[in-house]
This record gives C-alpha cells, sequence and structure tokens, in this order.
C-alpha cells in the first residue's frame, strides 16, 4: 500500500472525532503563530492538514491566504465538509509533499505531525527541498512532532522522535530556532501523546 491508499484507508475508517490526533482547537498552533507575529495580511501553508480545524480559525482570525495540502482526498473532502460554504475561502492542494513542486512561497509554514513520519533520510530531503521552495526568506516554520518520550508508532507507522535541536539539525543552518512548546495531546480514547512544536524563521528578510 502506498502512502496516498494508507492515508485514504485511515480517514475512510474513522470519524474524525476518532481520530488520535483529533483537537477540537489549535491551540499551541494558533499561539506560536501569534507569536510569530506572523498576521492576516499574510500567507499561511498548512501541510498535512488533514481534517485540521486550523484552518477554519485563521478564517475567524482574518487570514485571507490560507492554503491547505493533504495527500488524502479522503481526508481533504471531509475537512471541506466541516467547512460549508466557507470552504472556498481555502486554497485546496492534493498532493504528496514528498513530491510537491510549490508554485509560490508562503509566509508561514504550518506542519502538525507530517515530519515525524520520515523515517528514511532520503524522504527528509524531499521535505526539506519542497520546505525550501516554499517558504520566503524570512517566513516562519511551526512544525509539531512527537517528542522524545512519545509513541514510537503511529496509525500503523513508525515514527521518529524529535527534540527542537534535533529538528533544527535536519532542517539546517538557514532555520533559526525561535521557540518550542511542548504538549500532552489527549487522544479521543483518554491517553496521552507527548508532542513538542518547533518555531522556525528561516534566515533572509528580517
Amino acid at each position: 500500500m502506498d502512502r496516498k491508499q494508507h492515508w485514504d484507508a485511515v480517514y475512510a475508517a474513522k470519524r474524525t472525532e476518532e481520530l488520535t490526533w483529533f483537537q477540537a482547537e489549535p491551540a499551541v498552533s494558533l499561539a506560536l503563530i501569534r507569536r510569530a507575529g506572523v498576521g492576516p495580511d499574510e500567507t499561511v501553508l498548512d501541510v498535512g492538514g488533514g481534517t485540521s480545524l486550523l484552518s477554519s480559525f485563521l478564517l475567524d482570525e482574518g487570514f485571507q491566504e490560507v492554503s491547505a495540502l493533504d495527500i488524502s482526498a479522503e481526508a481533504l473532502a471531509r475537512a471541506k465538509g466541516q467547512m460549508g460554504v466557507r470552504a472556498q475561502e481555502v486554497e485546496w492542494i492534493e498532493a504528496d509533499l514528498l513530491a510537491f513542486d510549490p508554485p509560490r512561497q508562503w509566509s508561514l509554514w504550518h506542519d502538525r505531525a507530517v515530519f515525524h513520519f520520515l523515517t528514511e533520510p532520503e524522504d527528509r530531503e524531499a521535505y526539506c527541498r519542497a520546505l525550501n521552495r516554499g517558504l520566503e526568506p524570512g517566513g516562519h516554520v511551526i512544525i509539531a512532532t512527537f517528542a522524545p518520550d512519545g509513541p514510537i508508532r503511529c496509525s500503523g507507522l513508525e515514527v521518529v522522535r524529535y527534540s527542537p535541536q534535533s529538528l533544527g539539525a535536519v532542517l539546517g543552518s538557514e532555520y533559526e530556532l525561535k521557540g518550542s512548546v511542548p504538549e500532552a495531546h489527549e487522544t479521543p480514547k483518554g491517553g496521552t501523546q507527548s508532542f513538542v512544536y518547533s518555531w522556525f524563521q528561516r534566515r533572509g528578510k528580517v
């Protein structure tokens, strides 16, 4: 089963509220976006957005240019359905991030729980190529991964756990670590998963 088939199957098997990563409110992401000073007049790309409600919350805060990318058509269709008529205010991109050639650059690259699924060096390199092409100089990156004490598997797949520093080492010297926030994420079944959100700024424009 390839990546697309895997994630289509995952989303088809459960309701949104049953997915282990479900959040009624993406509170940590929103707090870090504000802390980074990314405002409604700037552009946001949510990679691996799935059925996340982040796009909806950003529209509520006045953002005008929000894009959401996911490999799963099933996830994107459900995300659009959740938003109703407001879905037309979001740019939806169905693509495999590892083969994605960004057509433009965004001010903020947001990723909650894609990067830690990249267990092969060549996949991490492909991710970084897309990031480097898709983020403007001086832009901000927020990546949430399982923390060093987090799970070792998720959705039937192995993961790589990160500290902010080890994640920064993969991204490279072009990205400056600006801050991080730990999160004890409560799953729908009452479990707890240890995440860390790492915020970087791409060197360049001040």
